[in-house]
């Protein structure tokens, strides 16, 4: 996988969890914040108009006065409101949606309407406003005593419904999402710039100057650059330089052994060869390496000839000793032949040892002139 795509993938995989984590808590902190809020209103709504309610309670605990009654209407009006309820003091209820509910006692009631939640029983022994969730619902039940110089005189009851807070939730939410996924983009864009610019860019361009490097020069053609790509170039020149340092030595090193062989071979040709005999020494490759006599032909590339270059490719005879000799190391071959117009015996040893060298010497013996091949 390259480099580009591993980042896009880490890049969106952390931003992807950033987005998921960064969701739950705000998602939370809405939730929080905003049904706090629903919580706070639907009390304070209350609260200020408890003077009024209160006044009516205490005036008269039977029945509810015109202005209790704008007020509770008012209150049920109210699309957050899902349903209210109004006790007196006594438990009665003072105000219900169903009128038929109405002066009935608290236990009367709840026989025939089922309460969500305990938040009256905990607001009427608290004095304070209780809230209650209600299980499987999107309502707050809360439960508002209405007290007087801390005597309850009565209790009102809203079921506050939650949808209108969910709504807003979600819609923060989706503005969340929105905002997430455009600073991830805003982050990304620059980055992956950044990235494809300075990194991904300038690698390409160091992969093709290695690929492009010559083995006669070993030259790394490649911009300095004041940074790790930059380091890493230098780091290759160096090796190459090295590299090229070792190769010249090497070819000195060889140089040296070939002609201190050269210099062995015409040593010892010399002293058990005689002057009118003629030797070849052939290497592995069979390039000739040392003859006694001068001998032309085409040179390869590393200032050497061939063997087939010295003896006549018409002359298979030499050639198949040659190749016998190779199959069997050490033993000397013979044969007669025809070398250069003139009748010989040819003797063919190959030189195998368990080292790297490896050696052929041809000798060619002049025989009397009408002897038989």
């Amino acid at each position: 996988m390259r480099l580009s795509a591993k980042w896009f993938l880490w890049f969106t995989g952390i931003g992807v969890y950033v987005m998921f984590l960064g969701g739950i808590f705000y998602y939370n902190l809405f939730k929080w914040t905003f049904d706090e809020k629903l919580k706070q209103e639907s009390i304070d709504m209350v609260r200020l108009y408890a003077p009024t309610i209160i006044e009516g309670l205490a005036r008269n605990q039977s029945a509810i006065t015109m202005a209790e009654l704008d007020i509770v209407s008012r209150f049920s009006k109210d699309d957050r409101v899902a349903s209210l309820l109004y006790l007196n003091k006594y438990g009665e209820v003072r105000w219900f949606k169903d009128p038929s509910m109405m002066t009935k006692s608290f236990d009367d009631f709840t026989r025939q309407v089922s309460l969500p939640t305990d938040a009256i029983e905990q607001a009427w022994l608290a004095k304070t406003p209780i809230v209650r969730a209600v299980a499987n619902m999107p309502l707050y039940d809360i439960a508002i005593p209405l007290a007087l110089r801390g005597d309850v005189l009565g209790v009102l009851d809203l079921q506050i419904s939650r949808e209108g807070v969910v709504k807003v939730i979600n819609k923060a939410m989706h503005k969340y999402a929105v905002g997430a996924v455009g600073v991830l983009l805003l982050l990304g864009i620059p980055l992956y710039f950044f990235l494809h610019h300075f990194v991904i860019n300038p690698m390409l361009n160091l992969r093709d100057a290695i690929e492009s490097i010559s083995f006669k020069n070993l030259d790394l053609k490649f911009p300095a650059r004041n940074d790790e790509i930059g380091e890493l170039a230098g780091v290759i020149t160096i090796f190459l330089s090295k590299v090229k340092a070792e190769i010249a030595n090497s070819m000195v090193k060889a140089k040296r052994r070939g002609a201190a062989e050269e210099h062995w071979w015409e040593s010892i040709l010399k002293a058990v060869v005689s002057t009118n005999h003629r030797a070849i020494v052939v290497d592995e490759d069979n390039s000739v390496l040392y003859t006694n006599f001068p001998v032309t032909g085409v040179v390869t590339t590393d200032g050497k000839f061939h063997l087939l270059d010295v003896i006549d490719s018409q002359q298979q005879d030499v050639l198949r000793l040659v190749s016998v000799a190779l199959d069997n190391p050490n033993q000397v071959k013979e044969a007669d032949t025809m070398f250069r117009s003139e009748l010989c015996h040819v003797k063919a040893v190959h030189l195998d040892e368990d080292g790297e060298t490896k050696r052929t010497l041809i000798l060619f013996e002049p025989k009397r002139v009408g002897a038989r091949i």
